[in-house]
């Protein structure tokens, strides 16, 4: 009899590039798109749009940057800390760290006996990885990137504020918010099919709720703008 070979492709493994990338587009494309209609809204001329836009995509792409970096780069020194404790903690107690991973293991369902023989096993092959896998919950592929979410964060913004920049570079000013609008809806509508695809999800779910944020931040600085009247 033929053995079938069985894959299983799992997603979570994009979890630190996927939330980077999807949190800088969305951000992208709504602050950038927000601010637009709200000035559009105030009648102002064609180069204070253009300069207020490119202003709001690169301050917006070096902030998402520099955020993530902070955000992860902490992250990062934290799993560094457990690191360094648990090996301090293996060197100093080994045998009471191994029943603390047979523990462990039994309380996930082994059977005592065979729970210490997993433990014995795992602590020969690689104490510190099962260690950092099984009693804290990381693991080699886990480990936070700064640069990887920095990068991620700060092109995906750029991605996602270069549609209501294109807008405005495109269409003449009367035709401006209605195209900022729309554009924008599109843009958060095909961001949140995309982030679902990508992680297993729902698609709907993840396109109605970037799709009401968008609504609600067009909305407000379109009122913003209508009721102050000026250029910013």
């Amino acid at each position: 009899m033929m053995k079938t070979k069985h894959n299983e492709h799992h997603l979570s493994h994009r979890n630190n590039w996927l939330r980077a990338g999807v949190l800088g587009a969305n951000d992208g494309l709504i602050s950038t798109a927000s601010l637009l209609t709200g000035m559009v809204a105030a009648k102002p001329d064609f180069h204070t749009l253009l300069l207020a836009g490119a202003s709001a995509l690169v301050a917006g792409a070096i902030s998402m940057a520099a955020g993530e970096y902070v955000s992860v780069s902490s992250q990062a020194d934290t799993e560094k800390a457990d690191m360094k404790m648990e090996k301090r903690e293996l060197a100093l107690h080994a045998e009471e760290e191994l029943q603390e991973l047979a523990t462990i293991y039994q309380e996930r369902g082994l059977t005592p006996e065979l729970a210490q023989e997993v433990a014995k096993q795992l602590t020969g092959h690689n104490a510190l990885d099962a260690h950092m896998r099984d009693e804290i919950g990381i693991s080699e592929e886990t480990f936070a990137n700064p640069l990887q979410a920095a990068f991620s964060s700060a092109v995906a913004f750029i991605v996602g504020a270069a549609i209501p920049m294109l807008v405005i570079l495109l269409l003449p000013l009367n035709m401006l918010w209605t195209a900022l609008i729309v554009s924008t809806l599109i843009g958060l509508a095909g961001l949140g099919y995309l982030s679902a695809k990508l992680g297993g999800a729902p698609a709907r779910p993840a396109m109605m709720r970037v799709v009401i944020w968008g609504c609600v931040a067009m909305g407000v600085t379109t009122l913003i703008g209508k009721l102050v009247g000026i250029a910013v």
